[in-house]
């Protein structure tokens, strides 16, 4: 396998996280979940893997950012991407130093210069495309919502047949700030009894594809709903069956595209999860708590971390007593969570042990996406 320079892509520049959001397409989650990516190497989550030659589907913004963050990451090589046209394949790979431009992405995924496939298109093709690199014996990283959970079953099952990996493309479950506070949850937590989340921020331009309902079906809801529904399943109780749920949204008048939901999931432990999301904040809000009788984490901005790839929480504890606690507890990383989902991919292309627990947690989130989704239809009806 060729050795390759890995280049450092640019950092983000200190603007306001508002301003960053008005970038359209993937270039939110950019802006959002970026930082400055570090070449530093990481702390040994993947050494003995081989590295892992990328075929990209899609060259859109957040197929551009994950492209740089590729360059920071010591176990990922991008070998190629596809596109409709070619001429847009053959200007990504030159932008970003892939060594082959398809304008078929079935032609790219029977190629055997890659390894694993990353799929960033819009939710309504994504399942023809995840299968299908599958059953050409190609890893699998897809961008996160699915169609539904049945559509994600049909991908994890011909993973599961072809004996291939697959993940969904959430970072935040990567940073080692989302193992610390697991870890440490019987401890500063106790049983953890409601988890809180909300992702919401400004999406104005109607041309985006979030705003067309054919494309991307849940709107807000899917989009960003997604990371609500996954921070209940990394930090309630593992395993937990979902009892009841009332949920809600709001569409754009003009396109119809579900611009905002909320609600409440209640797990058979009696456990809940309070969530909000939506397209049209006039503020960058990425909140998440967590809380038990031992105490309550608060995180301000649980999907992304800091410039130097750190990521912080707050922890406390007790009542108005004087000895209560407060602590800042400061999460160190040479990468940021984004860098070390393709680091933690090449860990499960090299263990097959590790894939089943990936495909479980993409399957448990799209299921309780599902139904958060189709009780605010059933309340929009009513």
């Amino acid at each position: 396998m060729r050795a390759r320079n890995k280049r450092r892509p640019p950092g983000l520049v200190n603007q306001p996280r508002r301003k960053l959001l008005g970038v359209a397409g993937g270039g939110i989650v950019a802006s959002v979940f970026g930082g400055l990516l570090s070449t530093a190497p990481t702390s040994g989550r993947s050494q003995g893997a081989a590295v892992v030659r990328w075929g990209f589907v899609g060259t859109g913004s957040i197929a551009n950012w994950m492209a740089d963050v590729i360059q920071s990451t010591p176990t990922a090589e991008l070998a190629a991407v596809s596109s409709r046209r070619l001429a847009s394949a053959e200007a990504f790979a030159g932008k970003h130093g892939a060594g082959k431009a398809f304008d078929s992405w079935a032609e790219m995924t029977a190629w055997d210069g890659v390894d694993a496939v990353y799929v960033a298109t819009p939710t309504s093709v994504r399942e023809e495309i995840c299968v299908a690199a599958a059953k050409q014996g190609k890893h699998v990283l897809g961008e996160k919502p699915f169609a539904s959970l049945s559509s994600l079953q049909r991908i994890t099952a011909a993973c599961r047949e072809n004996g291939v990996g697959f993940m969904d493309g959430t970072h935040f479950v990567h940073h080692p700030r989302t193992a610390a506070i697991q870890s440490g949850m019987s401890e500063k937590v106790g049983w953890p009894w409601s988890v809180d989340s909300a992702f919401q921020f400004s999406l104005t331009d109607r041309r985006n594809i979030r705003f067309n309902p054919e494309l991307e079906p849940m709107g807000a809801i899917g989009d960003a709903g997604w990371y609500n529904m996954r921070a209940a399943v990394e930090y309630l109780s593992p395993d937990i069956e979902l009892r009841t749920v009332d949920a809600y949204l709001r569409r754009d008048p003009e396109t119809g595209a579900a611009i905002s939901g909320g609600g409440i999931l209640v797990f058979d432990d009696e456990s809940t999860s309070t969530w909000n999301c939506g397209f049209d904040s006039g503020a960058v809000i990425m909140d998440l708590r967590v809380s038990g009788a031992k105490g309550s984490i608060n995180i301000d901005d649980f999907l992304g971390q800091d410039s130097d790839g750190s990521a912080s929480y707050l922890y406390r504890s007790g009542g108005w007593e004087p000895n209560a606690v407060a602590e800042t507890v400061k999460i160190e990383s040479s990468l940021p969570g984004a860098a070390l989902m393709f680091e933690d991919f090449a860990a499960l292309v090299h263990d097959a042990s590790l894939r089943e627990r990936w495909m479980h947690a993409s399957e448990r989130t799209q299921r309780l996406l599902d139904a958060a989704w189709n009780g605010a239809l059933k309340n929009e009806r009513s």
